[in-house]
């Protein structure tokens, strides 16, 4: 199987999207190249029927529009939402740590990564810098993203430690601190780490106010199988679905009625942030749109009341070596088609009817899916779909691609499954 279209977008997109702020930049650039308007969030807005928009959420996330021309007392509303972040390791303050001859950073988990998937790997850093500004209240930002390998955590070798293949606890404040450096006397024993950040964004280190900085796998995705039928990439989780979200809602054109997108930020650490889906956000970002557009606060509420939500997010596949962890009847392969999610723990926020409308969809339009349930000895996951549902009172649909070794430093897809759910999202978007 050649590489698709599709899979060398969303290549491009996992390379682009290294840290939630690249991955939201990455995002604007897409739906600006589409014709889409930004807006600004804290700035009066000025939206008019038949046009799209967007609007950048504190560099993280990221909500766009799209306005059909006639709209009606209660316009039908339709969202798609998924998350930018992924479990990784991040940069604390003042990093600098020395070991012998050694330069290394210090760091804490983000999320609940598996972190021996982490070791021996070439690694990067991207993320976001605070800078000294005129005014205190608005500090320049400067993006950053290295582009290469500078880290690695390298395991001990066998001869060190015998039990490692028995299966050996890490901890992060030992074991997982990348290796960055050999020092000698051109370094700043002290500030190493800051005088390197500072040189590839090109400003002083005086000016440096804070810093967010995610270490990411530095390794591009692969094709691979006998058949070319498989995927294997870092931030399949939940790359993929942002990139579904931002096809579906380019590709379509609401008939009467409101589609929106919802990139967020934090769903890795529960979403309970100003940017996260836990949060007033959305609700404030629909009230305003619907007050631009001269629609009252009631229609906004019928809307929601009337509305679908999509959530997507990645979803397990059964694993070849242990189908014993799946469910004895609801397994899923890679290549199956996208997952809908089922929990009556509402972990999963699906309905029977919100099932039915995407089943539907997927009928009329030959879409491939199955539907996927958790074992009923393991707890399993959730995402942001059922804390949205929660706290915009609609109607949500839980899916997503089938993935391998979810959480991973590097996950394994199906080709197939990425080309369902762009298709299904579309549909859902154009239906």
């Amino acid at each position: 199987m050649n590489e698709t279209d599709t899979i060398r977008e969303l290549h491009q997109m996992l390379l682009a999207s290294t840290s939630p702020y690249h991955c939201i930049k990455e995002s604007s650039r897409r739906l600006l190249e589409a014709g889409f308007e930004p807006l600004t969030l804290s700035a009066p807005w000025n939206v008019i029927p038949g046009r799209s928009y967007y609007v950048n959420v504190y560099d993280s996330t990221l909500a766009a529009f799209s306005i059909s021309e006639t709209l009606g007392e209660t316009p039908f509303l339709r969202i798609a939402a998924s998350h930018t972040d992924w479990p990784c390791l991040k940069i604390k303050p003042s990093p600098e740590v020395t070991s012998g001859r050694y330069g290394k950073l210090n760091v804490e988990v983000y999320g609940g990564p598996i972190l021996s998937t982490w070791l021996d790997r070439p690694l990067s850093m991207a993320g976001k810098l605070c800078l000294k500004g005129e005014n205190p209240f608005q500090p320049e930002v400067r993006f950053v993203d290295f582009k290469r390998p500078v880290l690695t955590i390298p395991n001990l070798a066998i001869h060190m430690n015998r039990e490692v293949n028995n299966g050996v606890a890490l901890k992060v404040q030992s074991d997982m601190l990348p290796l960055l450096t050999i020092i000698n006397d051109a370094l700043n024993k002290d500030h190493y780490f800051l005088d390197l950040l500072a040189k590839e964004a090109d400003v002083s280190p005086d000016d440096i106010l804070d810093f967010e900085i995610c270490i990411y796998n530095d390794d591009e995705g692969t094709q691979l199988g006998l058949d070319n039928e498989f995927f294997s990439a870092p931030r399949l989780d939940n790359i993929t679905s942002v990139q579904a979200c931002l096809k579906g809602i380019i590709n379509s054109r609401p008939k009467q009625g409101i589609n929106v997108i919802a990139l967020y930020d934090n769903e890795e650490i529960g979403s309970r942030t100003k940017q996260g889906a836990s949060s007033t956000l959305m609700e404030h970002l629909l009230e305003k749109l619907y007050l631009s557009l001269g629609l009252t606060k009631e229609a906004l509420l019928n809307s929601l009341w009337s509305g679908y939500l999509l959530s997507l997010d990645v979803a397990h596949a059964v694993h070849p070596n242990h189908s014993e962890k799946c469910d004895i009847k609801n397994q899923v392969y890679l290549n199956d088609g996208f997952c809908l999610k089922l929990a009556s723990s509402q972990a999963y926020a699906t309905d029977s009817a919100a099932v039915g409308v995407i089943e539907s969809i997927c009928a009329d339009h030959q879409i491939a899916y199955k539907k996927f349930s958790n074992n009923s000895d393991i707890k399993g996951g959730s995402t942001l779909g059922s804390i949205s549902s929660a706290c915009l009172g609609i109607r949500t649909i839980d899916a997503g691609v089938p993935i391998l070794a979810m959480h991973s430093a590097r996950e394994v897809m199906g080709i197939r499954d990425q080309e369902a759910l762009e298709a299904v999202t579309r549909c859902f978007f154009n239906a």
